[in-house]
């Protein structure tokens, strides 16, 4: 809303960040459609994505940037905070490393059914166990997860038919840049996010049916992206 959009712009007016605020009509879910506006404008060489729901550990960026490869899409996890948590949450506090000490507490609020995954929130440095947590292979998660620039324009960035939660922002574009040769790395307890809480999205099944057409056609380099397919006007 729009409260939240210039409590944001105060925010990153009051950082060292450089940025650029793009704006599009509120009509659907268009999220794929906002993503690729945001990678054609973007200048940098690499990109981390994030929701606004989420809350990055101070090392989030460092830990993203240091592990990146060319050719190797990095994937982190995040907590699930509960309601009421949520809801006290302040800038002051976050500043002064509220959620990192709050993860021994988050476990117990989890064992009650309040918020779930708090141990996704224990932030590692010890290289045994970075590598013990992550020997399991995870999907990409599409409010975090990174890459080069180059990856996202290789495969034509997310496929804007996607117009509902969930497979679009994440599975399909990690379908299909394993498919032109990049591989996922998970930064499980490493890359650390939390995220604010909001009542479950449903996930419809007409993204599973678009997926599934996607991984039959095999085609890596989607038509509805970046870059749009142009239609030959003398054919008709």
């Amino acid at each position: 809303c729009e409260n939240e959009v210039e409590s944001a712009k105060r925010i990153l007016d009051n950082s060292r960040l450089a940025y650029t605020y793009l704006w599009q009509e509120d009509n659907k879910i268009r999220k794929n459609e906002a993503l690729n506006k945001s990678i054609s404008v973007s200048s940098a060489d690499y990109i981390i994505f994030i929701d606004a729901d989420c809350i990055p550990h101070p090392s989030f960026v460092e830990e993203h940037v240091t592990n990146s490869s060319q050719t190797t899409i990095l994937t982190g996890r995040r907590v699930n905070l509960p309601e009421m948590f949520s809801k006290a949450l302040t800038p002051s506090l976050i500043s002064v490393g509220f959620l990192e000490k709050s993860i021994p507490a988050l476990l117990l609020k989890g064992l009650s059914g309040e918020g779930k995954d708090a141990e996704k929130g224990f932030y590692f440095r010890n290289k045994m166990l970075r590598s013990t947590f992550n020997k399991k292979q995870r999907g990409i998660l599409g409010c975090n997860f990174s890459l080069y620039r180059k990856g996202l324009l290789d495969c034509n960035g997310f496929d804007e038919r996607y117009q509902a939660p969930s497979v679009g922002e994440d599975t399909d574009i990690e379908f299909r840049l394993r498919g032109l040769g990049y591989t996922v790395q998970s930064l499980n307890n490493i890359a650390v996010q939390y995220h604010l809480y909001h009542k479950q999205q449903t996930f419809p099944q007409k993204n599973l049916d678009l997926f599934e057409t996607v991984k039959q056609s095999k085609q890596y380099v989607t038509q509805f992206g970046i870059v749009k397919e142009k239609k030959d006007e003398n054919l008709a």
